[in-house]
């Protein structure tokens, strides 16, 4: 029974995706090329939730120019992999300004993401590459943006943008995300769906 239900659901997929193939090809080869910075707060409460934001300064501050010479992921990858040791420092050093004692991780982690927008710019659902920074629990809503291309980092002038690193297909995606809402849910179910059968 496990096994028709997966074939079922695997049926009407790929049923719907034939629909938006190229949409589909477009969205899943938009996290190979992008690195988010991924802050996630150790609870809901307001205090909680100011401490994230404060982390989230320091960390930024913290990164000023560290991707301007970089000029792909796997680059930009490796800058913030040597970067991570004195990014966690710097998250625990404003944490315990702020007095508080959390504990804290910096990582680069595979993390998955529903379709957010980012000021004009709207991701798809999918697996991306991360550089993630957990205060205490983590248990509490989050804060996101992108790092590679330099769409919150403050950088030098000759930064990566959009446009040197997507496709013309990719960059209309995320550029008109409003125009794309179902496509994208559609999308949205697609990866959730995939995460699944990958657990099952």
């Amino acid at each position: 029974m496990k096994i028709f239900g997966k074939a079922l659901c695997l049926a009407f997929v790929i049923a719907v995706l034939l629909n938006f193939t190229g949409f589909t090809a477009g969205c899943e080869q938009i996290p190979s090329q992008v690195l988010r910075l991924h802050v996630l707060a150790n609870s809901d409460t307001q205090e909680d939730q100011s401490l994230k934001l404060k982390v989230r300064d320091r960390i930024l501050q913290e990164s000023s120019g560290m991707l301007d010479d970089v000029h792909n992921r796997n680059e930009a990858e490796k800058a913030v992999r040597q970067r991570l040791p004195l990014l966690k420092e710097a998250a625990q050093n404003e944490i315990e300004k702020q007095g508080y004692d959390y504990p804290v991780q910096a990582k680069l982690a595979k993390t998955y993401f529903t379709t957010r927008t980012y000021g004009d710019v709207t991701l798809p659902a999918g697996e991306y590459d991360a550089l993630e920074i957990t205060i205490g629990s983590g248990k509490g809503h989050n804060w996101w943006c992108v790092i590679f291309p330099q769409l919150c980092l403050p950088a030098a002038q000759d930064k990566k943008q959009l446009e040197d690193v997507l496709n013309p297909t990719e960059l209309k995606i995320v550029r008109d995300g409003g125009g794309y809402q179902i496509k994208f849910k559609t999308v949205e179910y697609y990866e959730q769906l995939k995460q699944w059968l990958e657990q099952r």
